[in-house]
């Protein structure tokens, strides 16, 4: 698909979806979600970014390669497009032009992470758009790695999925009644606190409020600690990028048939190529 203005495709680039199953990378969980937050916010401060979007006002139809996840939710599971549009850190304005953009432009699986802060502005976006409902993909994220024990686990966990469905689903007019997926951007640093998490998960899917569940950041040990709860994880969202491709980050998420969306997949490399990438953009 053709990228419409520049400052667009750097809004764009925060996030992409392999093509094949990646594994995740055994790492420690120590680092808090500050790491990914400064990563977003990197982007989001790019001098380009503050261009505003020139794009036709048609809605383009763009057949996006896609693969298809599993779940145990009782709700009908689409496609998961392998092209996603990330929102990044910048205000609910901006999130508005650029998920209008983005939706002129093709995409339609879109991530609206609670670090960015800006789900508002994007869900008027879907509101005000012309797409129904079924042909677009919604990925909402929650944030209770900072929890310690099962039940604060479960309980920051089971609110932070009603905040983004209801922040959502208000102001879309009703739009967004239903997530496709709920991530986790961040395990608890306790086995317990990862069970309190996904059992919280699985609640709200069992509620039939989502699809598909998620989540980022998991290493292999903290994936089993879900699995075994009985709902294996459709994605793991990690850091794999052009720049940040270690070696064995393939074989773990295989075996556990998990699908890897790759996160700030050009943020290294943005300082660097950003002329580059913006001719790219033209």
């Amino acid at each position: 698909m053709k990228i419409l203005h520049k400052s667009f495709i750097l809004g764009v680039i925060a996030l992409f979806s392999s093509a094949v199953r990646i594994s995740a990378l055994d790492v420690t969980t120590t680092s808090n979600h500050q790491n990914r937050r400064q990563a977003l916010s990197a982007i989001a401060s790019t001098s380009l970014l503050t261009l505003q979007p020139q794009a036709s006002s048609a809605i383009t139809s763009v057949n996006v390669p896609s693969v298809n996840l599993s779940t145990a939710s009782s709700l009908p599971s689409k496609p998961f497009p392998l092209a996603s549009f990330g929102l990044q850190v910048y205000d609910n304005d901006a999130a508005y032009k650029l998920t209008t953009t983005a939706l002129k432009a093709g995409y339609r699986n879109f991530f609206a992470s609670v670090l960015a802060g800006n789900q508002k502005g994007f869900a008027q976006a879907i509101r005000d758009s012309n797409i129904p409902r079924d042909e677009l993909y919604i990925c909402g994220s929650v944030l209770s790695n900072r929890a310690r024990g099962y039940a604060d686990a479960f309980a920051k966990t089971e609110k932070g999925c009603l905040e983004n469905l209801n922040i959502m689903n208000k102001n879309s007019n009703g739009k967004i009644e239903y997530l496709d997926m709920i991530m986790l951007d961040y395990p608890c640093t306790d086995v317990e606190g990862i069970k309190g998490q996904w059992d919280a998960f699985i609640k709200f899917m069992d509620e039939k409020s989502v699809v598909h569940l998620a989540v980022s950041n998991f290493s292999p040990s903290q994936l089993d600690v879900c699995i075994e709860r009985g709902a294996v994880p459709t994605v793991n969202q990690l850091p794999f990028s052009i720049a940040n491709h270690p070696k064995g980050m393939i074989e773990e998420n295989v075996k556990r048939n998990i699908h890897v969306q790759s996160w700030s997949p050009l943020s290294s490399t943005l300082p660097r190529y950003k002329g580059v990438l913006a001719e790219v953009g033209k």
